[in-house]
């Protein structure tokens, strides 16, 4: 019965996080790169994993001199939007006078601003950062605490046995007679029953709380929404969201409806597993229905894992997770923003890559120093596209409004990032951030970026990883592939 104060507890946990996952399976933390006025920053924000709950947030000032940062979160999906509560100023590093840290308490599941302003010689810039919020997990409960309660309760069932012998052998005595041997049977049956009664008691209660516990897991901890797939046995997909508990009892704090990011209310990502030899960014349309269709390019058989990127109206991002089997597909040729890379089949023991061959006769290259990855440290992944002539390329096109995307996959699949330039936040949940304080954003630029393109993130866990690193030149989407070994 020892686990039975541990369980309620938890559940006293799950029950006071009344529920925060990311726009990434596996990946809580938010990265962002940006101006915040005449300064230069890269903010990381680590949500708690219970709510209400802190969320650590770090930042690294890249340019300018910053005499100091505050910070105060708000949440958007509720009545306070608006009305931040007083910002807590940042602590300055002793050893390194351009890296800040901070705390904010973050009271509720859904979306949140982490909005940030920087003082300086330059004056005062600002920046809204959006931050997800959901209960990921319990607590366990300390082993000392487990182990005093555990002891009470072993206290308390005593005394109650001991109570009941005592009451039924000696509870209609004189005072001062000595029991008779009829007494004293008396009460070593009424404790046997009093034993009996008291474990039958703590046993429907582990057993009620293991069912309480059960029932908290499914509608207070987080989960993407299900997605219903379904194929046509020809070439069309369709996807259908449905709805869970944990958002069917929370209408009241989503806007339910889509919004596009990056121009599209769905990205979707087929990769075959467990090769991961084929890979596809794929943007279906959504019917009258709700339903989201698209008739797939050609596609070799196998077993696909589906990452579909949605956003709800309040900036909320979410990724939906789904497996299906698909047979040969005699597909039209890819166009528009769709792509799709054949790569070679997926090697645990391989060494780290670090050049990426392209279709065309070009290559990119990963730019990395020496140093070995590390799970929870934040990196800039750094990658470079050259000619057949091994010469920088200048012609790298806007891909839908960025210079770059990322697709980061563990070989397992328990991870998986999208990220750009600036970060794991979705674009149209930062336009949202940003327009709430009063500053304008505009990802729409024709130009052309020159050859390196940078993603800022960090390995949440130790792993096998494959990296998709996708750019546009000359009207074509080219992927480059890259397989990395994080350690602990």
């Amino acid at each position: 019965m020892r686990n039975l104060y541990s369980r309620i507890w938890a559940s006293m946990l799950v029950v006071a996080a009344t529920t925060t996952v990311s726009a990434h399976v596996g990946s809580p933390n938010v990265y962002l790169e940006s101006d915040a006025g005449p300064y230069h920053v890269l903010v990381t924000v680590n949500p708690p994993p219970m709510i209400p709950g802190i969320a650590q947030v770090e930042v690294r000032v890249t340019s300018g001199t910053v005499a100091g940062i505050s910070i105060a979160p708000v949440y958007v999906n509720g009545k306070d939007q608006g009305l931040p509560p007083t910002a807590d100023a940042m602590e300055r590093s002793a050893n390194d006078p351009e890296w800040f840290t901070g705390k904010v308490w973050l009271m509720e599941s859904g979306a949140w601003e982490i909005r940030a302003e920087v003082t300086g010689p330059q004056g005062v810039g600002k920046l809204a950062v959006p931050v997800p919020a959901f209960a990921r997990r319990t607590l366990p409960m300390q082993r000392t605490l487990g182990a005093l309660l555990f002891l009470l309760m072993l206290s308390l069932a005593t005394g109650a046995v001991s109570i009941a012998g005592a009451a039924a052998c000696e509870g209609m005595l004189v005072p001062g007679t000595v029991p008779s041997s009829r007494n004293r049977r008396l009460g070593r049956v009424a404790m046997a029953v009093a034993t009996v009664l008291v474990f039958a008691i703590l046993a429907s209660g582990n057993w009620w709380w293991n069912a309480q516990a059960s029932d908290l897991k499914h509608t207070m901890l987080y989960s993407p929404p299900p997605i219903n797939v379904s194929f046509d046995g020809k070439a069309q997909l369709t996807l259908r969201i449905e709805e869970d508990f944990w958002h069917k009892t929370r209408k009241d704090l989503w806007k339910m409806d889509l919004i596009p990011d990056h121009g599209h209310l769905m990205h979707l990502f087929l990769l075959r597993v467990p090769s991961m030899d084929r890979f596809y960014h794929l943007h279906p349309e959504q019917m009258s229905d709700g339903a989201f269709t698209l008739s797939l390019p050609a596609i070799p058989s196998g077993e696909y894992k589906i990452f579909a990127d949605i956003v709800r109206g309040t900036g909320f991002p979410e990724t939906l997770v789904a497996e299906t089997r698909l047979p040969d597909v005699k597909g039209e040729l890819l166009s528009g923003d769709d792509s799709g890379i054949i790569a070679s089949s997926f090697e645990p023991s391989a060494p780290t890559m670090m050049v990426s061959l392209l279709p065309d006769g070009d290559c990119m290259i990963w730019e990395r120093d020496a140093a070995k990855l590390k799970a929870g440290q934040t990196t800039w992944f750094r990658f470079r596209v050259e000619d057949s002539e091994h010469h920088p390329v200048n012609d790298l096109e806007p891909y839908m409004g960025m210079a770059g995307h990322a697709e980061f996959v563990r070989s397992d699949s328990s991870v998986f990032a999208h990220i750009h330039p600036a970060g794991s936040v979705p674009m149209a949940a930062l336009m949202i951030a940003q327009k709430d304080l009063g500053l304008l954003m505009d990802h729409g630029s024709a130009q052309t970026f020159p050859a390196e393109v940078s993603f800022p993130y960090g390995f949440p866990q130790p792993g096998n990883y494959r990296l998709f690193v996708q750019v546009k030149r000359n009207g074509h989407i080219e992927t480059g592939v890259f397989d990395a070994h994080v350690g602990s």
